[in-house]
């Protein structure tokens, strides 16, 4: 084939180009042109820079490029609460695996307990000078093994980060060192930024998060992310953990991962209870409410207990310990594939104050729906175990464990179980940074949460109404255009310690969920959008994918060109406008005008209602935009048209429906 070089043509393009800028530059006025008129491209769809461009490492499909890699963090770690003190001490040993190419001069660590010290940056950032406040985590000795060289450091603490300067540079491509840490705190008071001490009826409920030194990340994006913690959430290497929790004689420890030890910490009554839980679909009570105020139902009557737990390729570990806990089970029915050896055990533990048929008595049953509803719709849950506590409802979650409020009931306990356990897979499975990117934490998770609503119990506690998403009137299409019509409400792309708490659940939950679903239910199609996330999710399953890899990931996969959406919805705060400006007779049915008037082109179901009460649909696609502003759409048929309407279900967030239907003259 023969090219030839036309300058005139040339000249053309350039100045499309040149005009197509100023669209860009000049926000929505290609958008905003007289109806009918023709635009040379409006803005939305003009090409849509991703943050992150692609390399070796992660590639223009939006899946791991042939050069990625990703560090490991492996831990050995022994705690004690003092309940005297109200204090936690701990020995840990990382084993660190550097698997990228470089040389690594420095260690980072978080130490998130900092958190609470009055100069803390998150004190001034959040402005929660009412947390509790303590003098944060006391390093008590910090050691450096590596090639068989022990060596004591001194570690350089700033606000919520620790860096270690090595002794010797550790390689790369599988360089390994241990890291010895000795710690102890105080633990905060109830609510103390999701993780406290909290007193019951009978006693105190610990609840132990963000406890230890754990693991920066190190990754192909910025090299160590050291994002100081604002009390926002969390980001973080995988690997093993295996780790011992030492309490008094009376109290129940729950945690991430398995119970390596039951012989040990519980009664031969518990442990059967807990294998007749392992064969049942309803509740088995492990501790009952008479257990509670019975000293004999403990494994001893005096000293202290420690509790083994390991869990694996996971993130972070959690857990709880009271003398004040009822415990009950009920097995969990997930696929064969992909997760770990049974039995597999949805877990309730919670104050005597939690019980109550409208309350904690159906914790489990929402426990066990979540993680077989999601395991079986998106990814099989991959560990034995999920529990949800009852606790001073901090509404936070970890792997394998969750912390909820002892009061929480009706609908509001099922929504919140159910979002704090979806969280098992966004961030728990899928591991993206929360610190910087809240819509791929809470705002997928809330997505998926939706659908839970709908499928539990032929729809008991849906729709989903409640802070999280569509908050109102349960019906996501209205309920989010107060939201776009906020000219201060900042975009989903905005860094997550930059959103405003005023506008968090409303952006990042709502706006980042519907988003996901319009995108599903309207653009793509369940059908394609289902098996692309899927396979998102099993892509990135354990790794660290960044909102480009995402965008970049569901255009491929479904085979759409989304950069119009990922542009309007996430970037920017755009919004669907339509109106149906005309209905004209023609000689073998009608002629029906469309405006564009919005400036986010979502494909829309336009409904005729005829004489005879019959009705007809008909989708106006994205593309119809490319080039116009308004349509006139040839009808054909012979009855009598009385209604045109335009998005008759509310399934968009059209933001001016006083125009959207039509009557024949």
């Amino acid at each position: 084939m023969n090219f030839r070089f036309d300058t005139k043509g040339y000249r053309s393009l350039l100045l499309g180009c040149v005009a197509s800028l100023a669209c860009v530059t000049s926000g929505w006025a290609a958008d905003r042109l007289p109806p009918g008129q023709a635009a040379q491209a409006p803005a939305v769809f003009m090409p849509q820079p991703m943050p992150d461009r692609p390399t070796a490492f992660r590639s223009a499909a939006g899946i791991p490029g042939r050069a990625f890699w990703q560090n490991r963090a492996d831990y050995s770690i022994h705690a004690t609460i003092q309940p005297d003190t109200k204090s936690l001490s701990g020995q840990e040993t990382i084993t660190y695996t550097n698997n990228s190419s470089d040389a690594l001069d420095v260690i980072w660590l978080n130490l998130e307990q900092n958190e609470y010290k009055p100069d803390s940056r998150s004190q001034y950032a959040s402005e929660r000078f009412s947390t509790p406040r303590t003098d944060g985590v006391q390093i008590e000795k910090v050691i450096v093994e590596y090639k068989g060289v022990k060596k004591e450091i001194t570690p350089i603490i700033s606000d919520t980060r620790m860096q270690l300067r090595l002794p010797a540079t550790l390689r790369g491509k599988g360089g390994k060192l241990r890291i010895h840490v000795t710690w102890h705190y105080v633990i905060p008071g109830p609510w103390g930024g999701r993780t406290s001490v909290t007193p019951s009826k009978n006693g105190d409920i610990y609840e132990i998060a963000q406890w230890y030194p754990r693991m920066a990340v190190y990754d192909d994006i910025r090299g160590w992310d050291t994002a100081p913690y604002l009390t926002q959430e969390f980001y973080l290497e995988y690997g093993n953990i295996d780790y011992r929790v030492t309490v008094p004689w009376n109290y129940t420890v729950v945690g991430s991962g398995t119970l390596l030890n039951p012989g040990a910490v519980l009664t031969a009554t518990e442990r059967q209870r807990l294998s007749q839980a392992a064969h049942s679909d309803t509740r088995v009570l492990i501790r009952t409410a008479q257990d509670v105020t019975d000293p004999t139902s403990h494994r001893h009557d005096h000293g202290d207990m420690t509790w083994h737990f390991r869990m694996e390729n996971t993130r972070d570990v959690a857990f709880a310990a009271s003398p004040a806990f009822v415990w009950d089970a009920a097995r969990m029915n997930l696929p064969d594939h992909g997760v770990s050896k049974g039995p597999h055990l949805a877990m309730s533990v919670y104050p005597t104050e939690g019980i109550g048929p409208d309350g904690w008595d159906r914790s489990t049953e929402y426990v066990k729906h979540a993680i077989e509803y999601f395991s079986e719709q998106w990814y099989p849950y991959p560990w034995q175990n999920a529990i949800n506590l009852g606790g001073h409802g901090a509404g936070m979650e970890y792997p394998g464990i969750v912390f909820d409020g002892m009061k929480d009931h009706g609908p509001q306990l099922f929504w919140i179980t159910t979002h704090e356990l979806g969280h098992g897979w966004f961030p728990m499975i899928v591991g993206s940074n929360e610190r910087r990117n809240a819509f791929m934490d809470e705002g997928f998770n809330t997505f998926i949460d939706a659908y839970a609503s709908d499928h539990f119990n032929h729809g008991e506690f849906a729709p989903k109404k409640d802070n999280e998403f569509a908050p109102l009137t349960g019906i996501p299409a209205d309920d989010i255009v107060p939201l776009l019509r906020d000219k201060d409400a900042p975009p989903l792309m905005v860094p997550s310690d930059l959103v405003q708490e005023r506008y968090r659940h409303p952006v990042t939950y709502f706006k980042g969920a519907y988003g996901l679903k319009l995108l599903r239910e309207q653009i793509v199609g369940p059908e394609r959008f289902d098996r692309a996330f899927r396979r998102y999710i099993d892509v990135w399953a354990y790794h660290h994918p960044t909102p480009s890899d995402f965008f970049r990931f569901m255009s491929s996969e479904t085979g759409e060109d989304l950069s119009w959406f990922w542009r309007g919805w996430y970037f920017e705060n755009r919004a669907p406008d339509y109106a149906c400006t005309g209905i004209h007779a023609t000689s073998d049915g009608y002629r029906i005008s469309v405006q564009n008037k919005g400036s986010l082109p979502i494909p829309v179901t336009m409904l005729l209602t005829y004489a005879d009460g019959s009705t007809t649909r008909q989708t106006i696609p994205t593309e119809t935009w490319y080039q116009h502003t308004a349509i006139d759409l040839p009808i054909k048929t012979q009855g009598s048209l009385r209604t045109v309407t335009l998005d008759p279900d509310h399934a968009i967030p059209d933001i001016d429906r006083s125009n959207n239907t039509l009557h024949t003259p």
